[in-house]
């Protein structure tokens, strides 16, 4: 009997010993050393090849749309002005021919204080503008011709130098160089009615310019050949003109000074 109450208990001892086992063996608290002839063998791992790298044309395709732009400042309004309103410049037509400048009228001279005031109703007498020159011994050439063109003036042959002198009073209108007349002086008398026109001169006088009051018989010039006028015949060329209302020193009705010297 007591033999059969040992055999049980030992029985009872090694299920429930066994019972214990197997729960701490599912549960994990116990784990079962490898055999022998596993311990020193290295799990195997598995190894790929790494990935091709994403061409960024590809990354920027995929993400075209997706990011959205910067937010840019509003512009500020540009302010267009009106356009101005273009007109037309008025053609001004000049009163000089072509190749003339000179003033009208011309600048005051100076002596104006003490100028004598003329008899405006006819041309006063002309003063010879030579010095000796006898007026009843003046060659007329006024009519003679010049080319196409009739002569319209007198000339006066005289020596290289000699003075060339005003021959009635009146302002210089214009000193002016030409082709034709060389070196030139254009007067008008008191009156702004005529114009005494002086040419082919060599100098002018000293200190003589536009607007200088000229008195009869004071030196304005002296004789030379300057313009056409041929250097074996120095002369004075003289001419005088009736001016018009525009009063041009170039253009005018041309009279016989002869007639005036005599």
């Amino acid at each position: 009997m007591a033999a059969r109450t040992s055999g049980a208990f030992a029985l009872g001892l090694a299920i429930g010993a066994a019972l214990l086992g197997v729960g701490l063996w599912v549960s994990g608290a116990i784990v079962a050393a490898p055999p022998p002839w596993k311990k020193n063998i290295v799990p195997a791992v598995a190894v790929y090849p790494a990935p091709a790298p994403t061409p960024l044309t590809e990354i920027l395709a995929s993400s075209a749309g997706k990011i959205p732009p910067p937010a840019l400042p509003d512009p500020e309004p540009i302010t267009v002005p009106p356009a101005e309103e273009h007109i037309a410049p008025t053609p001004i037509k000049s009163p000089y021919p072509p190749g003339f400048v000179g003033p009208i009228p011309p600048p005051p001279g100076t002596g104006d204080a003490d100028r004598s005031i003329p008899d405006t109703s006819n041309l006063p007498h002309l003063s010879v503008p030579l010095a000796g020159l006898d007026p009843k011994k003046i060659a007329d050439t006024f009519h003679d011709a010049r080319g196409p063109h009739q002569h319209e003036a007198l000339d006066l042959m005289a020596p290289k130098g000699t003075p060339v002198m005003a021959v009635a009073q009146g302002n210089v209108a214009k000193l002016f160089t030409s082709k034709d007349g060389g070196l030139t002086v254009y007067q008008f008398d008191d009156s702004r009615t005529y114009c005494f026109y002086y040419a082919h001169l060599d100098r002018y006088a000293a200190g003589l310019q536009d607007g200088t009051l000229l008195r009869p018989g004071q030196v304005l010039g002296y004789v030379g050949s300057t313009g056409n006028a041929s250097p074996k015949a120095p002369h004075l060329h003289f001419a005088l003109f009736k001016l018009g209302p525009e009063k041009k020193w170039w253009q005018g009705t041309a009279i016989d000074p002869a007639l005036l010297f005599r």
